[in-house]
C-alpha cells in the first residue's frame, strides 16, 4: 500500500507514492539523487544522516518519509547558493574541519540548527550541539574551530 508524499526539499516541490515504511534518508537519496545525506549506521547513532526538517536537525535516518509529507527539508546539497557555498561549507574547508568527510554533511546540518538557534555559541555549546555526530577522523578541535568561525563572522 503506497501514500502520496509532497515533501519541499531544498526549495523544490516533490509530489511520489512511497511504502509508509520508507525512511527520509532513503527517499532523499534513492528517490532524489541527494546522495550527500549518508547513512553510516541506520540506527541514529552517528549523524551522518542529519538534514533540516522544517529549520530543525533531526537525524533522517529516523523519520519516515510519510511523516515529512508536506513539511520543508533542507540537505547539505541546499546549502549553497548561486554556485556560493554556504558559510559553514566554507569554513569547514578553510579551517581543515574534515578528512574523509563522510561526516561531515551531518556535521554541517547539525552546525546550522545549532547557529540558527544560538547565533553566538561558547565552545561547550558548540561541543553539546554537535552530540549525536560522531567524526572518526578529526578529533572535532577543527570542527569546532569552523562553527566558532562563522559566529564569530556574524556577530
Amino acid at each position: 500500500m503506497r501514500q502520496s508524499v509532497t515533501i519541499n526539499v531544498n526549495g523544490q516541490r516533490h509530489t511520489q507514492e512511497v511504502e509508509p515504511r520508507l525512511l527520509l534518508a532513503h527517499f532523499l537519496r534513492e528517490r532524489l539523487g541527494l546522495t550527500g545525506t549518508n547513512l553510516g549506521c541506520d540506527t541514529s547513532q552517528c549523524g551522518a544522516c542529519t538534514v533540516l526538517l522544517d529549520g530543525q536537525a533531526v537525524k533522517s535516518c529516523t523519520v519516515l518519509a510519510v511523516q515529512a509529507d508536506g513539511s520543508s527539508v533542507t540537505t547539505i546539497e541546499g546549502l549553497a547558493t548561486n554556485g556560493q557555498l554556504h558559510p559553514l561549507q566554507q569554513a569547514f574547508w578553510d579551517n581543515h574541519a574534515l578528512q574523509c568527510g563522510f561526516c561531515t554533511p551531518g556535521m554541517i546540518m547539525a552546525a546550522t540548527d545549532l547557529l540558527r538557534r544560538h547565533p553566538d555559541p561558547t565552545e561547550a555549546e558548540i561541543r553539546t550541539g554537535l552530540d549525536g555526530n560522531l567524526c572518526r577522523c578529526t578529533g572535532y578541535e577543527n570542527i569546532v574551530k569552523a562553527v566558532r568561525s562563522v559566529a564569530e563572522q556574524s556577530s
